[in-house]
């Protein structure tokens, strides 16, 4: 295993409403290495997104940071100001939204979205040479150069989407957060959008978190996979031994729901109920009101984190203390 990059500890965000505070993240244990892709899993409403906005600290008010730390590269990004922040943003850690047209500014050329992250960051670079590594950094991308004062609205699903990868790469960024990177493209385009991401990856040798609720993109990309569940992570481990022999009923209620074309004799299975309300979450294991395997220790203790397997993490009663 590389270096660390990230390192999260026991992570805590809040999102105080009129009825009560959400915990949309609750005491996440979490560390990226260089060189990696870490796929993060779950519903919706698990708290994935969340994870990703607090690492940029770029939540949407009323959400706060309320506990723990966030070490990225040796510096703890609680202890930064918004100055600091933002000149980490973009140079050093950069991020994928979900959907691209309504994070490009409508306004602007896709040359201008360009040229403003690198001299945002680097002064210094004159406009002219600013957008010569636009065109070039579009044109690894597959997007022809001269569409590179294009708007937006003038590119497709895809290309919108590769201009947001290429901001993200414009500065080298030493850490890419990814998240839905393909809810908004069809099914061929995003085979292709993840091929590129791959050959990208192993280019640059980027490290990536990359935030989806797709079992299957995860299994394309990833390298580890994550499993949250109500603000919590549920497992984490390597790819393949998350999916050869998953150890979380969660993650196996999530496995097998997902269709496989492949195994025409193998039924579908749907996990019954749905993610708890966060406002008043469950006692105990916040998975045991779903559970198959509930016990009575699982509604009055909340398993801790545990080491099952080397590299094998997960929290659940079903293995002991």
């Amino acid at each position: 295993m590389s270096e660390p990059i990230l390192e999260i500890h026991d992570l805590q965000v809040d999102y105080p409403t009129r009825v009560g505070v959400v915990r949309g993240v609750d005491g996440v244990d979490l560390t990226v290495y260089r060189g990696e892709v870490l796929g993060l899993v779950g519903e919706s409403g698990c708290g994935k997104s969340t994870l990703g906005a607090a690492i940029m600290r770029l939540l949407r008010p009323p959400g706060k940071i309320v506990g723990g730390e966030i070490v990225f590269q040796g510096r703890d990004l609680m202890k930064l100001n918004a100055e600091q922040m933002r000149r980490l943003r973009g140079a050093h850690i950069s991020m994928v939204f979900q959907d691209p047209m309504t994070c490009l500014n409508p306004l602007q050329r896709v040359s201008d979205h360009i040229v403003e992250t690198i001299r945002t960051h680097h002064p210094e670079v004159k406009v002219a040479e600013a957008r010569k590594r636009a065109a070039e950094l579009i044109d690894r991308l597959g997007i022809r150069a001269e569409r590179l004062d294009d708007y937006p609205h003038q590119l497709s699903g895809g290309m919108r989407q590769r201009v947001m990868i290429g901001l993200a790469l414009a500065l080298n960024a030493d850490l890419i957060i990814a998240d839905e990177p393909t809810t908004s493209l069809d099914v061929i385009v995003e085979a292709q959008f993840l091929d590129q991401l791959r050959d990208l990856q192993k280019q640059y040798n980027l490290t990536i978190i990359l935030i989806t609720h797709n079992i299957g993109v995860v299994a394309e990309l990833a390298d580890r996979v994550a499993v949250m569940y109500a603000g919590k992570l549920m497992e984490l481990a390597d790819v393949f031994p998350l999916f050869d022999e998953p150890l979380h009923p969660y993650t196996r209620g999530l496995l097998k729901s997902v269709p496989n074309i492949s195994l025409t004799d193998d039924s579908l299975q749907i996990m019954r109920g749905s993610p708890p309300d966060l406002i008043n979450p469950p006692s105990g294991c916040r998975f045991h009101p779903r559970c198959p395997h509930a016990m009575p220790r699982c509604e009055r203790e909340s398993p801790p984190f545990t080491e099952i397997e080397p590299g094998h993490w997960t929290a659940c009663w079903l293995y002991g203390e």
